[in-house]
């Protein structure tokens, strides 16, 4: 994505923007601030946007003027006019401090407490709440608008007349898109009723925004991107009062706008450059992505990650050590060594002038280029003109057809949609046209989109009634009805799932005795765990029900798979010895049921292509049990479900339907689970420590906003900028492994898992835990030595070798790397020990580091 968003807190949420704006504003005689004779040390100033401006003080601000500090204080951080200060509609909402929860706990204690037990609890809630901080209004959202890798790096490189032509195009593209968001997402909501809260959606006079322009990325590599910080204060067109920005299309449509964005970047960069743009694989779990062609994949490597600098440094640190003992060190000691070096080349918040930057990259871009960087960057901006199609160029048939494949394309993934889902893929599809304006591009786009809603099954019903013209908006849409919020379907997938719903209240399915099912529900399990009264039940109704396509739900805790031991030894006694087979969405989940079950499990696209390849399938008596079944897509399960019920088997779906659902089209789960009134649901849960986690993580479960506030109260919710949470998860992982205690450390983005895995990595080998005497690289550029841990993510590839085997999702601790490279491991949490020999191909293309 070309486009990212994020919500930004008011008070001082706003400085990170000015961490790295340059305090002058340096050589304005010599060029533009993002060409290479920039010399200020830091990032230009902002520069002021939106057609929202012109309500501001009298007028005085206009688009492009430089934003100064005290005036962002003014409109991010307080919410008052910049010009003015006056407040612009109600002040931010103000939460209670630290020492006003305190105080309210405080008060609420038993009054019986002894003074010592009293003292206790007191510094108890003092300390909790100290943890918690606090809790900030909304004041903004912070759009990032970057360009494509390959077009960072030829803008870095390049000479400083094609660099401005490159930040002009990016400019470009950022203001129409910001007008854009202006025309189509941005509105405020008005009109509240007793209880509902506001209920029209309406018109807002533009936007204010303030866009950052940033050159590079925090590990120092040519990133040119823009933070467009859009207030959350607007002014509605009906009243012109200052309202806040309806929050539900900002976050509806972000993936919709990163798909524009990149095509209207492309479109300007072909324009002014006569560049070429071709889809490139971007590796192994990652969409393909759009590059200019004439930069190579080499270059783009080359500014695209951290090894070269660690590479670079260790060097170093081995030509001192040689300087210094007179021979070269060990592997065990180059490990050492290259751990510093991570550290040493850890990027930090430093400052440098664009200058300086672009020299370090042409050097290194000639290395790579083998030849002077800004003669090749010359060569690729010097192009025919290219071929541009306007909007009428394209046939009514090609748009009607590409709006089919819009449908077809979310429909894989999606059980419903919206606009917003087909506008970005109909920006993705229409990616490789290359369009004269922006007008063309959206006007194509919206033909495609309107194409698709045709192609789609409308679910959300017309207004019975049309609104009073003063409660229509311009496109004439009633303010009444959330714009673009109309929910759609398709025939397919209504069809699977009336399929699923109809083998659900099937009652041919093969059963067991009621006597049978008594007996081992009162038996214990190699655990020596007794069914409870709820898993009884459910595992009764299960197995007498004769349904084709059943169901056992239970939140995290329940005891599913307790359950499901029983039934398999109560179905095995009925049916014979491997009655009883096991389903799941992903590889990972499959291997987890197959270790707690004991019988033989497949992941489901697997299991489809064997019996695709060669016919299996399923045979009567049979009890296929699919877990994680709210995971699985709907039309997976139809396929599934019909095999078995040809076949005679019967089909258990286990899993939650108020937890994570399928990424491909799913929603049948919790169809399946709601179309019951006998469902068979376990509601004890058993996992928790404290009695109020298990009744708000119930709560969480159904959707009840209160949950948060449990766990806000309780001290289980931090907040504060994306690196500060970084560092703090990461210092917390630390403190756990210090004193012994198994911990998960958990991040959002394949960069952030990479650094922590870096960090993690280098502390553990100067501490000893992860030790030489050599080490294997893995296919992300990571290593692995002995005392590491690797992480499988190859979906369906077995590694057999002596007893063990490797699947998507397991986890292994190395042993020994042997010299040849390659990686003996032991699984990590097996009931008996089985090692594995790895082969370095292997490792490389299908390990990285966990």
């Amino acid at each position: 994505m070309t486009v990212s968003m994020r919500v930004m807190s008011a008070g001082d949420g706003y400085k990170y923007l000015l961490r790295t704006v340059a305090a002058g504003d340096g050589d304005r005689s010599l060029t533009t601030p993002l060409t290479r004779y920039y010399s200020a040390e830091g990032t230009p100033p902002g520069r002021w946007m939106g057609a929202g401006l012109s309500a501001l003080g009298s007028g005085q601000l206009m688009a492009g003027d430089e934003v100064s500090e005290a005036q962002l204080q003014l409109l991010v951080g307080m919410g008052h006019d910049p010009i003015t200060r006056a407040p612009l509609g109600r002040a931010y909402p103000v939460y209670k401090s630290a020492e006003q929860r305190v105080q309210a706990r405080v008060e609420a204690l038993d009054s019986v407490l002894s003074p010592v037990e009293r003292g206790r609890a007191v510094a108890a809630i003092e300390a909790e709440e100290a943890e918690r901080g606090g809790r900030k209004a909304v004041a903004g959202f912070d759009f990032t608008f970057s360009i494509p890798k390959s077009a960072s790096v030829l803008w870095a490189v390049a000479d400083a007349g094609t660099q401005a032509l490159i930040a002009e195009a990016h400019h470009a593209a950022v203001a129409q898109m910001v007008a854009y968001m202006e025309r189509e997402i941005a509105f405020t909501r008005t009109g509240a009723s007793e209880g509902n809260g506001a209920v029209a959606q309406v018109d807002v006079r533009g936007v204010i925004a303030t866009a950052y322009d940033h050159y590079d990325s925090r590990a120092g590599d040519p990133h040119l991107h823009t933070h467009v910080v859009i207030s959350n204060i607007v002014q509605t067109v009906l009243d012109n009062k200052w309202r806040s920005l309806d929050s539900r299309p900002m976050h509806a449509a972000t993936v919709a706008i990163s798909e524009l964005h990149e095509a209207v970047f492309a479109d300007h960069l072909t324009r002014v450059l006569g560049v070429e743009w071709e889809l490139r694989a971007m590796g192994r779990n990652r969409n393909p992505g759009w590059a200019i062609s004439s930069v190579p994949e080499s270059l783009a490597a080359e500014f695209s990650t951290r090894s070269r600098h660690i590479d670079v440094e260790t060097d170093k640190l081995i030509d001192k050590y040689v300087e210094r003992h007179g021979r070269r060190p060990s592997a065990a000691v180059i490990m050492k060594l290259r751990a510093q070096a991570t550290l040493s080349t850890r990027p930090e918040k430093t400052l440098h002038s664009l200058a300086d930057l672009t020299a370090e990259w042409r050097d290194r871009a000639g290395t790579i280029l083998g030849e002077d960087a800004t003669a090749w960057a010359q060569q690729v901006a010097s192009n025919d003109r290219p071929l541009l199609f306007r909007a009428d160029d394209i046939p009514l048939d090609v748009i009607r057809s590409i709006g089919e494949s819009v449908v077809a394309a979310v429909g894989e993934k999606r059980s419903t949609w919206r606009r917003w889902n087909l506008t970005a893929e109909a920006a993705r599809q229409t990616m490789g046209y290359r369009f004269a304006s922006m007008e063309d591009r959206e006007a194509i786009v919206g033909l495609v989109v309107d194409a698709a809603e045709q192609a789609s099954l409308r679910l959300t019903p017309f207004d019975l009634a049309s609104s009073p013209v003063e409660f229509r908006r311009s496109d004439q849409s009633s303010v009444f009805r959330p714009k673009n919020s109309t929910v759609f379907s398709s025939n397919l997938l209504l069809e699977a799932e009336d399929r699923l719903l109809d083998l659900s209240r099937d009652l041919t399915a093969p059963t067991v005795p009621l006597t049978t099912i008594e007996k081992f529900a009162r038996q214990p399990d190699r655990d020596r765990r007794v069914l409870g009264d709820d898993q009884a039940e459910a595992l009764t109704r299960i197995a007498v029900s004769g349904r084709v396509v059943d169901l056992l739900v239970g939140p995290a805790g329940a005891g599913k798979t307790t359950a499901m031991r029983a039934l398999r030894r109560a179905w095995e006694s009925e049916h014979g010895p491997d009655s009883v087979v096991g389903l799941a969405p992903s590889a990972g989940a499959a291997e987890v049921l197959a270790e707690d079950l004991g019988i033989p499990t497949e992941n489901t696209a697997k299991w489809w292509q064997n019996h695709l390849t060669t016919g299996e399938g399923f045979s009567a008596g049979q009890l296929v049990i699919l877990d994680e079944a709210s995971l699985a897509g709907t039309l997976s399960l139809d396929r599934i479900t019909a095999l078995a019920a040809s076949g005679g088997a019967k089909v258990l779906l286990v899993g939650d339907y108020a937890q994570l659902q399928a990424v491909d089209a799913g929603g049948a789960f919790g169809l399946l689970a709601h179309s019951r009134a006998d469902l068979p649901e376990l509601v004890d849960v058993h996992r928790f420590t404290h009695p109020w986690e298990k009744t708000t993580s119930l709560n969480l479960r159904h959707g009840r906003s209160e949950a948060i506030d449990s766990y806000d109260e309780h001290g289980r919710i931090f907040d504060g900028e994306t690196e500060t949470m970084i560092d703090a998860a990461y210092a917390a992982w630390r403190a756990n492994r210090a004193v012994g205690r198994s911990s998960i450390l958990i991040s959002d983005s394949n960069e952030s898992v990479a650094a922590l895995n870096s960090r993690a990595r280098t502390d553990l080998i100067l501490d000893g835990t992860v030790r030489g005497p050599r080490e294997a690289t893995l296919h992300d550029d990571s290593r692995a030595a002995i005392g590491d841990t690797v992480i499988t993510r190859k979906n369906d590839r077995r590694l057999v070798a002596g007893r063990g085997w490797v699947r998507n999702g397991d986890r292994w601790t190395v042993l020994d790397v042997r010299t040849d490279g390659a990686v003996v491991a032991r699984r990590l949490g097996a009931t008996r020990g089985c090692s594995v020999v790895l082969p370095a191909a292997y490792v490389a293309e299908h390990l990285e580091l966990g």
